[in-house]
């Protein structure tokens, strides 16, 4: 496997032009080939130098799904496409900076420059800092490649010691990951929680990015917390220092841009299962919104300890899925397999909360048979009233 540069000089070869005519032969490349790909193109250019950019265009390739046609333009390393954020999450975030009032940022951890190259695209200048050389070098590629060396500048610099003073916001990332993969304790990110929260109440505007899932009681009582989705997954959280609402609780939904403000609502009470069903997106729930859902679309819980919302109107909604409910059964495997049969019901979507039964599990004993049957059903494997259930329905 190809690993690509390991040190600035060699990444910066990429960027003459002999590197770039390189990555252009690589452009479509597929993996399958790579192996006498390799070969060949050794014949003629330095080892070093094919390697670094075979792993670039593999990178370029996995990046796309967060970066889309940008990707084949910009240049990563390994770490930096794990943790770097989808571009219109980014986008989301630096236009809510750039609608404060932020004119300067200082974009801490900055990795690939993803955040950076948003917020420039914001109108915001950047001053964007990570303490690695490698790292350092292909932000300030990319900011070059997208036509943003003017708003971005990069240093490399360990991100206690930048001063931050004169800037309108800052923004902090701080790595998620280590040499065992991803880190849950937040005072195990690099730099720590502790750190990054300090460093943030130093500026007059910050936010904070940390995994969506924070506890609530570590958020600091003077920011207010946002979980963002995109396309129903949950991508991050963001600490919001100095914007004017501490303590607020926040739930966005992209590509929509709807935003759920929480209202302090008490928890729902618990009710029977009514003709509807609304699915919560992760954001909501992890914002703990589910009781402003409830409200919303006149609902009850199915369970005092599941996020499923029920109700016996219809009512439109974006912060959850609407599923009209045909049958509520207790679990049963064979009842459900005659019940479908019965109804030729060859395709089935399956949706599981508060159950210990897995979807694949599941569709493996039901034998269905698509070729034959072509209706299709959703099955909610869950509780109703604290007791297993399953709930048979379809999407609005």
């Amino acid at each position: 496997m190809f690993t690509g540069p390991v040190d600035p000089e060699t990444f910066e070869r990429l960027l003459n032009d002999e590197g770039q005519a390189l990555l252009e032969e690589l452009r479509a490349y597929g993996p399958g080939d790579e192996l006498a790909l390799a070969t060949r193109l050794r014949r003629v250019h330095d080892a070093d130098l094919v390697s670094a950019a075979l792993a670039q265009a593999r990178l370029r390739q996995r990046a796309v799904g967060k970066f889309g046609d940008d990707a084949g333009r910009m240049y990563f390393t390994a770490h930096g496409v794990e943790q770097s954020t989808r571009t219109v999450v980014a986008a989301h975030r630096a236009a809510r900076i750039a609608a404060l009032g932020v004119r300067t940022a200082v974009d801490l951890c900055c990795g690939n420059g993803g955040d950076a190259l948003a917020l420039a695209r914001a109108g915001v200048r950047v001053l964007a800092v990570d303490k690695d050389p490698l790292t350092c070098a292909v932000a300030r590629a990319n900011a070059e490649a997208l036509g943003l060396g003017g708003l971005v500048e990069v240093r490399c610099a360990d991100v206690a010691e930048v001063d931050t003073a004169g800037y309108d916001a800052v923004f902090v990332d701080p790595a998620r990951r280590g040499g065992r993969g991803r880190v849950f304790d937040p005072e195990a990110y690099s730099p720590p929680l502790s750190l990054a929260v300090e460093l943030a109440r130093k500026a007059p505007l910050a936010a904070l990015k940390v995994a969506p899932g924070i506890p609530h009681e570590a958020v600091p009582e003077d920011a207010g917390a946002e979980w963002v989705s995109d396309g129903g997954d949950v991508k991050e959280a963001v600490l919001w220092f100095g914007d004017g609402a501490p303590g607020a609780v926040r739930a966005t939904l992209l590509p929509g841009g709807h935003t759920l403000t929480g209202r302090g609502l008490p928890d729902p009470e618990a009710g029977p299962v009514g003709r509807f069903l609304y699915e919560p997106d992760g954001a909501v729930i992890r914002a703990h919104l589910v009781a402003d859902v409830a409200e919303e679309v006149g609902g009850r819980l199915i369970d005092a300890t599941i996020a499923y919302v029920t109700a016996d109107e219809p009512h439109g909604t974006p912060y959850a899925t609407a599923y009209e409910i045909t049958d509520v059964l207790p679990f049963n495997v064979k009842k459900l397999r005659a019940l479908l049969r019965e109804r030729g019901i060859g395709v089935v979507t399956v949706k599981k909360r508060g159950s210990a039964v897995e979807p694949e599990e599941l569709r493996g004993k039901l034998k269905l048979e698509p070729k034959r049957d072509k209706g299709t059903c959703t099955v909610f494997l869950t509780r109703v009233a604290g007791a297993p259930a399953m709930l048979l329905g379809a999407p609005l």
